[in-house]
């Protein structure tokens, strides 16, 4: 009893766990023995860390290495492999010695969208307070026709009246439409991470288009007919999962002065998408630069381009049980991979 009580008393005097630092570091010198480890997520987006042993490469679940090294929930290793996993959504790869991203730091971003992309953003909120203004609230979602009526003068007369409006609605007073001005600018500055992805999501949705082109191409090829058919499904299945992100995004910020009267926790959720959003998009990155010169016509390349994107696409939007099938006959069916070890 009294050798417990020692135990119990050592916990208090460790107190709480310390704080990560914006770096990945390891205390186990198992993370040191290694000049190139690396982590990254796998075709499943399960993170591991990738190693050379002589000539071969082995790739270690996270979960492995916790198990193995039998880590404690609290200590830092363990923490930071949690916080690594965490980071992999949001960049391609990650070595010990590297600052984790901001997102799972400050919340912040760690990439830039463009100039044009915070004015695509300014206009859309400033044409909802017109529109607000009118009695007739609406998204106007064509970049084109956004920046057509932006530039009437007629519309830009309204927009210096609707902060005015805006300002006195919000309680602020009609002499301070400045800062609604700012708030328009602070909500801009985060929407314009939204219309970013909206332009990756278009090239995401190009290369939909080829691919149901290629699938009406190979409609009476007995060999490819079911791969195109297959990776044809799953591309539109993709593009409605990340539609209804935007659909979301722009129906929460359809009501411009309740956006305005609580702008901490629009910006918190618009945050929140744009996460799950980047996420979702980035894995694309590599697809979208390959298939900008794929034309639709049958050809060797395209058939092995399709089964490339086939294998990218399976395990992320495939029906859960039809993958857990899949998975299982190709294990049935595959054989030991020379050159990479599996933990």
């Amino acid at each position: 009893m009294a050798a417990k009580a020692d135990e119990k008393d050592k916990d208090k005097d460790k107190g709480p766990p310390t704080e990560l630092g914006p770096d990945i570091s390891f205390e186990h010198k198992f993370f040191s023995s290694f000049e190139d480890l690396y982590f990254r997520m796998t075709d499943s987006s399960e993170p591991v860390a990738v190693l050379k042993l002589a000539t071969n490469e082995a790739v270690l679940s996270l979960e492995g290495i916790k198990r193995e090294f039998n880590l404690k929930e609290d200590s830092h290793d363990f923490r930071m492999l949690d916080k690594v996993a965490e980071a992999l959504q949001f960049v391609r790869g990650l070595r010990p010695g590297d600052p984790l991203p901001k997102e799972v730091t400050t919340r912040e971003a760690s990439w830039e969208p463009q100039d044009r992309h915070f004015r695509i953003a300014y206009q859309r909120l400033t044409m909802q307070l017109v529109t607000w203004l009118t009695g007739n609230e609406h998204v106007i979602s064509s970049v084109a026709e956004l920046a057509q009526v932006a530039e009437d003068p007629q519309v830009k007369k309204n927009v210096q009246l609707a902060f005015t409006e805006a300002a006195e609605e919000l309680g602020l007073g009609r002499e301070n439409r400045d800062e609604v001005v700012k708030y328009i600018e602070k909500l801009a500055k985060e929407l314009a991470y939204i219309e970013a992805l909206r332009d990756t999501f278009g090239e995401v949705q190009k290369i939909d288009e080829k691919l149901q082109g290629l699938r009406r191409i190979y409609g009476a090829d007995r060999s490819m007919i079911d791969t195109a058919d297959q990776v044809a499904r799953l591309s539109q299945r993709a593009l409605k999962v990340l539609q209804d992100y935007f659909d979301q995004v722009d129906a929460q910020t359809g009501e411009i002065l309740a956006m305005l009267k609580n702008i901490e926790n629009q910006i918190d959720y618009i945050r929140q998408v744009r996460d799950a959003l980047h996420a979702r998009l980035l894995p694309w990155e590599d697809f979208i630069q390959i298939w900008k010169t794929i034309f639709v016509v049958r050809s060797d390349e395209n058939t092995n381009r399709i089964r490339d994107i086939y294998q990218f696409l399976a395990p992320r939007y495939m029906q859960f049980n039809d993958w857990v099938l899949m998975t299982r006959l190709g294990a049935q069916k595959s054989k030991p991979i020379g050159g990479q070890l599996r933990w």
